[in-house]
């Protein structure tokens, strides 16, 4: 399956939990905006914080929608690849596992994947 096709099926997900708990994916969207915000940092660097941590837990769905959102953002795959060695060096094996998969994701998101 491609990352393409992975995405979409994770966003398919998604809709279907917010018809069975609207009012609380409403809520987790709510929140989301708040952290979004522009703020000492931009809305930018706080998605490529949210992919370490995505890597550094091993959420796939996260890095897919993460990765999606710093893509739309401008972010390059040398920016992407930056923030996945600090998440090899803070997170060891898995972090290095998990970080191919998130550069997987960035190439197959990206216009050139």
């Amino acid at each position: 399956m491609s990352v393409k096709d992975r995405l979409a099926d994770a966003k398919a997900r998604q809709k279907t939990l917010s018809r069975a708990i609207p009012d609380t994916v409403a809520a987790f969207a709510d929140l989301g905006k708040t952290v979004k915000a522009e703020g000492a940092l931009s809305f930018k660097e706080k998605e490529y914080v949210a992919l370490g941590i995505a890597v550094a837990i091993r959420c796939e769905p996260c890095i897919l929608f993460h990765t999606e959102a710093l893509i739309r953002l401008g972010a390059t795959r040398e920016e992407v690849a930056e923030v996945l060695a600090t998440c090899v060096q803070m997170a060891g094996g898995p972090g290095l596992m998990y970080a191919g998969k998130a550069l997987e994701v960035y190439d197959g998101l990206s216009a050139d994947g």
